[in-house]
């Protein structure tokens, strides 16, 4: 298997078997504020949330995962099937393959299930001029779109994976307003892909027609990490060693939530999100949903119901956080009290030096 194809086999088995995501869980310094008298029946507890215009029975995403092989379809069926049981939103990955023929029915699997909330991918490196390679075009972003029949088109910003990738798009001039001029034809949201959103970035996108974030920051899995993986298995030094060095490059998945607050926009806040209680805090903290993906993708791999079991889980969790913090709806959970603790913490409090605030 070569090319898109091969490359995208490859991503997925390097996030099974090898190391891909940094040390440190952020989400794990996020401590909700415990309610000893919540006065509250946890069986009345509503879950269901708003995300993006669309309903959910409970606020998650499983973001973008995979496309454009063969096992592709498996894994995206399963996910389509356990999200549309469970009411929660679903993104695909790059799909780039699927426009160009390559696997199409590993990303269109998902029309044939309910899901709620479901979300293209396309990359931002494509919608500029590349060395060699021809750009996505707007007619392409509207097959992308069709091919799922997305809510949303989320442009991801992969910059990161690109530099260290060995054939990776590098020229990032022109992203913004290719990012505009998409988003007066098709409905848009922008994604990170693992390195964060920072609140300049936030204030960027604010007012040129995107309609949300995700700011999928560092703490899940390192898109810096897999490229090395692939580099070192083609012998080319110079990447292998550059995704070493930039292994951990971002801002950490719950910073970034509080730096992209500053866009007014509506956020997903991926990277990291291990369970419910991540998902609680994200709530908390200002977004409107949380976002996994690599957590549900040795499930993906073996069936509909493993992936339903773990997603049920989350919602079990994300239950008890609820009842734990007497929050009786999404949106009082929206107002619980929260503490930042261990490395987040000093993060946040290095981020007040930036030169912004100076």
């Amino acid at each position: 298997m070569t090319g898109i194809r091969g490359r995208k086999a490859e991503h997925i088995d390097i996030c099974l078997k090898e190391r891909v995501s940094p040390d440190s869980c952020y989400w794990d310094d996020v401590r909700l504020v415990h309610n000893a008298m919540p006065e509250i029946d946890m069986d009345d507890i509503d879950m269901s949330a708003d995300v993006l215009g669309k309903r959910l029975e409970f606020p998650l995403v499983v973001t973008a995962i995979t496309g454009g092989f063969p096992g592709a379809r498996k894994i995206n069926e399963n996910i389509a099937i356990a999200c549309a049981e469970l009411g929660i939103g679903m993104g695909v990955g790059s799909e780039r393959a699927g426009v160009t023929g390559v696997d199409p029915d590993s990303y269109s699997v998902v029309r044939d299930y309910d899901v709620p909330l479901v979300i293209g991918n396309i990359g931002a490196p494509q919608l500029v001029p590349q060395k060699s390679k021809d750009m996505f075009t707007s007619e392409m972003v509207g097959q992308a779109k069709d091919l799922i029949d997305a809510d949303f088109v989320a442009v991801h910003l992969n910059f990161l994976q690109e530099v260290i990738q060995p054939e990776g798009d590098r020229n990032g001039r022109g992203v913004r307003d290719a990012i505009r001029a998409l988003a007066r034809e098709y409905p848009i949201i922008v994604k990170e892909t693992g390195a964060g959103i920072d609140s300049f970035t936030a204030e960027r996108l604010k007012g040129i027609g995107v309609q949300g974030i995700d700011v999928a920051g560092m703490g899940g899995t390192s898109f810096a990490a897999v490229e090395m993986y692939r580099a070192s298995a083609i012998g080319d030094d110079v990447q292998t060693e550059m995704g070493n060095t930039f292994f951990d490059w971002g801002i950490p998945a719950p910073v970034s939530l509080l730096e992209a607050r500053t866009g007014k926009l509506p956020l997903i806040a991926s990277g990291g999100v291990l369970d419910g209680t991540h998902v609680a805090a994200a709530i908390a903290m200002g977004a409107s949903a949380g976002g996994c993906a690599h957590a549900v993708l040795r499930e993906a791999t073996v069936s509909a119901e493993a992936v339903k079991k773990k997603l049920s889980l989350f919602r079990e969790e994300l239950r008890v956080a609820m009842m734990l913090t007497g929050s009786a709806s999404i949106k009082e959970l929206a107002k619980a009290r929260y503490v930042i603790l261990g490395e987040t913490k000093e993060w946040l409090e290095g981020m007040k030096w930036t030169p912004k605030n100076i």
